[in-house]
């Protein structure tokens, strides 16, 4: 059987998008691995799977797979792409859309501009919710990792955030500290995405994220996303900062407890095409 797929990226982070609400999609962990390489497959970080929703308020699910198999819960980037998608499939002509995803519903906007605007839902900084092991909520946390003593922000923006504040994110040990913490189930039971961010100014900052499963990312939305809570909760930020990634920029809005954060960034199609399956 053939299966339709579109190539996408928002700011270098890469997806396969694929239909299931015209389509049928059967995927195995196995398959998406061999999709996801580089060499043999497509290559992508995320798969993204569209599919009908199961709330009658809603326009669509929204599934997201990390290219060694595994399912997550949410992908901020993917979700920009996943408006784009829709749009150019002729699966919806609607602005502004619901969508179903394992953490709730997002709504993602396209722009007159081009851009896609994301509002991400509230971030959840109860260690209980995120999820993350500490006596009690705080801004910030410290652990001992990888031989070092680090103080990170933890929040979840659908997904799990560590976020540690460096002073040059270029000489940042990304992978190291990124790694090491991904493998301490002690502190995040369901590992975790690591963001290093360097604050150049209080409306612009500069960041690196090792995600789970798919290791260093050109950018990352969610990442983009809890780091500017994080500067914002230890009032190093202001309400709207221009982040700045390896693949480009986004911008990202949030009027602090309470308030839903607001992504506004690109999506790209590369190509489409076919694939047995």
């Amino acid at each position: 059987m053939k299966l339709k797929f579109s190539k996408m990226h928002g700011l270098g982070n890469d997806f396969m998008v694929i239909d299931g609400v015209r389509q049928s999609v059967d995927l195995t962990p196995a398959q998406i691995r061999h999709w996801g390489d580089r060499h043999f497959g497509i290559g992508f970080d995320q798969l993204l799977l569209v599919e009908p929703p199961t709330g009658h308020d809603n326009d669509f699910r929204y599934r997201i797979f990390n290219n060694d198999g595994g399912e997550v819960e949410q992908c901020g980037n993917g979700a920009r792409c996943f408006a784009r998608f829709v749009a150019e499939q002729g699966l919806s002509d609607r602005r502004m859309l619901r969508v179903e995803t394992a953490r709730g519903v997002i709504q993602p906007e396209l722009m007159d501009n081009g851009e896609v605007r994301v509002d991400m839902g509230i971030p959840r900084l109860d260690p209980a919710e995120i999820p993350f092991v500490a006596e009690r909520q705080a801004i910030t946390y410290p652990l001992a990792v990888a031989g070092e003593s680090i103080d990170i922000s933890a929040v979840s923006m659908g997904n799990p955030h560590a976020v540690l504040i460096v002073p040059e994110v270029e000489l940042a040990p990304v992978k190291s500290i990124g790694q090491a913490l991904q493998q301490s189930r002690h502190y995040f039971p369901d590992s975790v995405n690591v963001g290093f961010m360097q604050i150049v100014s209080p409306d612009e900052i500069r960041l690196r994220v090792y995600e789970r499963g798919a290791g260093e990312t050109l950018a990352c939305g969610t990442g983009a996303c809890a780091a500017v809570v994080a500067g914002v909760l230890r009032k190093r930020l202001g309400n709207r900062v221009r982040v700045h990634t390896h693949g480009g920029d986004l911008t990202v809005e949030w009027a602090g407890i309470g308030h839903a954060v607001h992504m506004i960034g690109p999506a790209t199609t590369v190509f489409s095409g076919e694939i047995d399956a």
